[in-house]
């Protein structure tokens, strides 16, 4: 007599996990807090994005520096010349004939300079601009931070799911296996027809082969929390039977959409990047306006040069004052015509601006969306959870009365295989919608923006 028997040590470790160490949803959105890839990008965006605030902000604080500059200048002249003669510069009628003329100058100027913009409107705008770009990247930050909430809670329950499912078509795979016996048990004495073999045999290779798919997408589902821990994860806390079914609070939709256009942080960074696109436009217009600047500045450029006469020799002179000046100068640059650069300019910030409104509304339209859609989600997700476990029920008493009846010839394999099958996805759909019901609860705290982890703490304590 052949036994057929249930794939055995995979499915036994899936559903039973590691006794090394059990991961709870804290543990793991720990881990990943610290280890994940796409939150530490957005935290180096939005670091990089503040310096803009300090980078426009210089630009109206004083300028200083200190220059050094070294020059040499050679120079000259050919042919046969008369000049004064070097040897007695007192007589100017005292001349000497000399084979050409060759001089070196060099100048050495120190200065420090200070600098300060008086006037500049696009300075100033500017730098209102970049303060809506840093609160912008802040809420864009904040989106992230809630991002992960979801991400670990998608990702843990996503587990909890793949790990139910196996654990119940192997129970499926294994009841198939004694159908599939007592088949041929009574084939063999004469109380069967073949084809009732042929028919547990069919169903049977059928749930063999899906447990080994979904013994592949348990190792998936895993492989996600992986790649937000960076760490192999352990066995999984479950989720308690007694899963409380609350409706939201408050329980009206549109109370949960006003609190999502004030607090949904991808909205508010939408709008902030429309108020800087504002103040570009104004940045832009402000070519056309005067600015003035103060400058202050002191130094001294001492100059001396050496001389070359053909057949004379040469000498050595100083022909700079050394002493320190200073300058005090205050500029007035008014703008008249550049090629209509300035024109442009307003007019791709105006169409900058444009797009942001035009990707604001189109935020504000899907915040608005999923909000409704998330509590609509929660409310038939809790109907959902108990017209399934309903199922369960319901399908496993039709299982055990398929079973009487085919004991007793009032039944066919058939009903029998149908029966086990339906069991298998009313427990599946029993899982998920436990499983959703929770998700789709911070799924609507992240649309309306106040999603945080004491959330995640909240549905960590109905694990166990």
């Amino acid at each position: 007599m052949t036994r057929f028997r249930s794939l055995p040590l995979a499915v036994a470790l899936a559903c039973a996990g590691t006794a090394a160490h059990a991961d709870d949803l804290m543990q793991v959105y720990q881990e990943a807090r610290v280890s994940d890839p796409t939150l530490a990008g957005a935290e180096a965006t939005k670091l990089a994005t503040d310096e803009n605030v300090d980078q426009a902000r210089s630009q109206l604080l004083p300028q200083i520096g200190v220059d050094l500059t070294f020059t040499r200048s050679r120079g000259g002249e050919n042919g046969i010349l008369q000049i004064p003669n070097p040897a007695n510069p007192g007589d100017p009628g005292d001349l000497v004939t000399v084979d050409g003329i060759s001089q070196t100058s060099y100048t050495r100027s120190t200065s420090a300079s200070l600098r300060q913009s008086i006037l500049d409107i696009s300075k100033w705008t500017a730098l209102k601009a970049s303060r809506y770009g840093a609160e912008a990247g802040a809420a864009t930050y904040d989106a992230a931070q809630q991002q992960l909430l979801i991400n670990v809670a998608r990702a843990y329950f996503n587990v909890l799911s793949a790990i139910d499912t196996l654990k119940f078509s192997d129970a499926n795979e294994k009841a198939l296996a004694r159908q599939l016996e007592q088949a041929q048990q009574r084939f063999e004495v004469g109380l069967a027809a073949i084809t009732d073999v042929n028919d547990a045999k069919a169903q049977h290779d059928q749930a063999v082969a899906s447990v080994i798919a979904n013994q592949n997408a348990v190792d998936t589902a895993r492989e996600s929390v992986r790649q937000l821990t960076n760490k192999e994860p352990g066995d999984f806390k479950r989720l308690r039977e007694d899963l409380p079914l609350d409706h939201p609070t408050p329980d009206d939709p549109a109370a949960w959409v006003d609190v999502a256009l004030k607090n949904n942080p991808s909205l508010k960074s939408s709008a902030l990047q429309v108020d800087a696109a504002n103040a570009n436009i104004n940045s832009a217009r402000a070519g056309h306006l005067p600015t003035i600047t103060g400058s202050l500045s002191y130094g001294r450029a001492p100059t001396w040069s050496d001389s070359h006469y053909g057949g004379l020799g040469g000498d050595h002179a100083f022909a700079g004052d050394p002493r320190w000046g200073s300058t005090i100068q205050l500029q007035l640059s008014v703008p008249i015509f550049s090629g209509g650069y300035t024109q442009s300019r307003v007019r791709q910030a105006i169409h900058n601006r444009d797009y942001s409104e035009d990707q604001h509304e189109f935020t504000r339209r899907q915040v608005e969306a999923a909000t409704r859609n998330d509590y609509r989600s929660v409310i038939a997700g809790a109907s959902e959870v108990e017209a399934t476990k309903a199922a369960v029920v319901s399908a496993q008493s039709s299982v055990e009365a398929t079973q009487a009846g085919y004991e007793v010839g009032t039944r066919t394999i058939v009903d029998v295989l149908i029966s086990q099958q339906t069991l298998l996805q009313a427990q599946s759909a029993y899982s998920t919608a436990r499983h959703n019901f929770v998700v789709n609860g911070l799924l609507l705290k992240q649309a309306a923006g106040v999603i945080e982890v004491k959330d995640l703490e909240a549905i960590n304590a109905l694990l166990e």
